[in-house]
């Protein structure tokens, strides 16, 4: 097992990714290639940057990564409300996409001053 594949908040990314992809499913055909894709690709940049940063040398460099990730989620959250405004989102999906940001916001926050050993 690679490290980060024991973080509850790569796991959550992972979770959270899978849910953005069956909503996103529901959208037109004609924004395949335009916010469909734009959220997936957030979505999935989230867990890939707990990845990566996992790997790096120092606890710093990783919270970077996390920093990265953490501003994929904003800009899934950003789509996301686009995606309702557009009405390619139904209301009770775009709450639950809400909901899932709000807690691996603040997963990836706890991990971030975790790393950088700040008290809270």
């Amino acid at each position: 097992m690679f490290r980060f594949e024991k973080f509850d908040v790569w796991q959550g990314a992972i979770e959270f990714a899978d849910r953005v992809y069956a909503v996103s499913a529901k959208f037109p055909t004609d924004e395949r290639f335009g916010l469909t894709s734009q959220m997936r690709r957030a979505s999935v940049s989230i867990s890939s940057n707990i990845a990566e940063g996992s790997s790096r040398s120092s606890d710093a460099d990783f919270a970077r990564f996390i920093e990265i990730g953490h501003g994929s989620l904003m800009e899934t959250v950003s789509q996301s409300h686009i995606g309702k405004r557009q009405s390619f989102l139904l209301a009770e999906d775009f709450k639950d996409l809400y909901d899932r940001a709000e807690r691996l916001s603040r997963m990836l926050s706890g991990l971030r001053s975790k790393l950088l050993g700040e008290t809270r």
